[in-house]
């Protein structure tokens, strides 16, 4: 029987970029109009809160429909459900760019929000359908590399668009990127999902599906790892606009002390997950991402407890831990695929789900609570390290006794 990716001609390098592409929608949707955040209120005659709204709507969308992404193309095919979350997501970044109330942005900020998550959620399906093990994870990889370029490029490009064309400019670039999307997508993307491997889409297979993947002991140690890793990085993000000014004295146009380290970890640990792809088991992977952030939360609880804070020596732990964690990510998905074969897609929207999460919880109840001290901040990304690690113990330790058994 052929390999599945023997009939896939497009290149690798390309095939990660336009699922990185894909991944890049999301930042795009949030961060390319917050320059023009006040223009957009003002002339809309939105307040503060109806505009913080604006990323209420998009993520509560966002969030709870990735739910159904993977379920959707589990059932009807990865291309076509990629193709129709792009042209969703594009009618509504129309509709965005030509809104004039702040009711009808609100409307279709939630289309985007409902659309955007069907390229990153079916992609990963996608790659582990194609690839195998070892390739999947050099394409993971690479995805990660060109994904953790968009939250660096995505304000200034908003920034410059804004104060040349407008803040209606932000969304008309991002209707004119989606429509590119979509006719590489056509042309690029091969179906890697066939009709005699797809699941019935019916009220009571799709509930057995949900209740086979969260259910199941190894697929949550292994997304609660994930989830866990990634939040102890984002915490700082979530923290800047306090963790930046109040305790590093930065200002406003400073905040590339923090970002700018940050992406950079995360294009490290993309590299080094890539570079190690068929040399080391994806376990030997993992277990690299987390010595890395080990050291990391180590130096920063003890710089928090003897350096004053400052630049760049607050920063360094950030960098490591946002290396590690990228290391350890490529593993963590695919062994989360791995564990259904058949449902795949479902297994990666679930996984994607409790990440979302785990954001709400870092980013409603840990950054406000933990966000006045460096000590606190330091302490909860470590928290959240051990968290991680104890998961992932927890399906390591599954997972021995289940191969004694077989």
């Amino acid at each position: 029987m052929t390999a599945p990716h023997a009939h896939h001609q497009t290149p690798r390098w390309l095939l990660a970029l336009l699922l990185a592409a894909l991944g890049m929608l999301g930042p795009f949707a949030v961060d390319t109009y917050i320059p023009a955040f006040q223009a957009i209120s003002t002339d809309l005659k939105a307040s503060n809160l109806q505009m913080q709204q604006t990323f209420s709507v998009y993520l509560a969308a966002f969030g709870v429909m990735f739910l159904f992404h993977g379920a959707l193309s589990d059932s009807f095919g990865r291309k076509p459900i990629i193709l129709a979350g792009l042209i969703v997501f594009l009618l509504g970044s129309v509709g965005c760019a030509l809104s004039q109330t702040i009711g009808q942005l609100l409307f279709f900020r939630g289309v985007q929000g409902v659309s955007v998550g069907a390229g990153m959620v079916v992609g990963r399906a996608m790659v582990r359908d194609l690839f195998p093990v070892e390739e999947s994870q050099r394409i993971m990889s690479m995805v990660t590399l060109w994904f953790g370029l968009a939250p660096a490029i995505a304000p200034m490009l908003g920034g410059y668009l804004y104060a040349h064309l407008g803040w209606h400019s932000i969304f008309w670039f991002i209707v004119a990127f989606t429509a590119f999307l979509i006719a590489m997508s056509a042309y690029a993307f091969h179906e890697t999902h066939p009709p005699e491997l797809r699941q019935p889409f019916r009220l009571a297979p799709l509930l057995a599906g949900y209740r086979e993947v969260g259910a199941n002991r190894p697929f949550l140690c292994l997304s609660f790892a994930a989830a866990l890793n990634f939040n102890g990085f984002f915490l700082y993000i979530l923290s800047a606009p306090v963790f930046l000014p109040q305790h590093l004295k930065l200002g406003p146009t400073e905040y590339s002390w923090l970002f700018v380290p940050g992406i950079a970890g995360i294009m490290t640990g993309a590299l080094i997950s890539g570079r190690v792809a068929g040399k080391w088991s994806a376990e030997k992977t993992v277990r690299l991402g987390y010595m890395i952030m080990t050291l990391a939360v180590v130096s920063n609880v003890l710089l928090a407890l003897f350096v004053k804070p400052g630049v760049p020596w607050s920063i360094v732990p950030i960098y490591l831990y946002a290396a590690g964690t990228a290391t350890a990510f490529p593993s963590l998905s695919i062994m989360v695929m791995d564990l259904f074969p058949a449902r795949r897609g479902m297994a990666s929207s679930l996984s994607a789900f409790v990440g979302g999460l785990f954001n709400a919880l870092v980013a409603g109840v840990l950054s406000p609570a933990l966000s006045h001290s460096v000590l606190w901040l330091a302490l909860g990304m470590g928290t959240m390290m051990l968290g991680g690690l104890a998961c992932w113990m927890f399906y390591r330790r599954g997972v021995r006794p289940a191969r004694r058994r077989s």
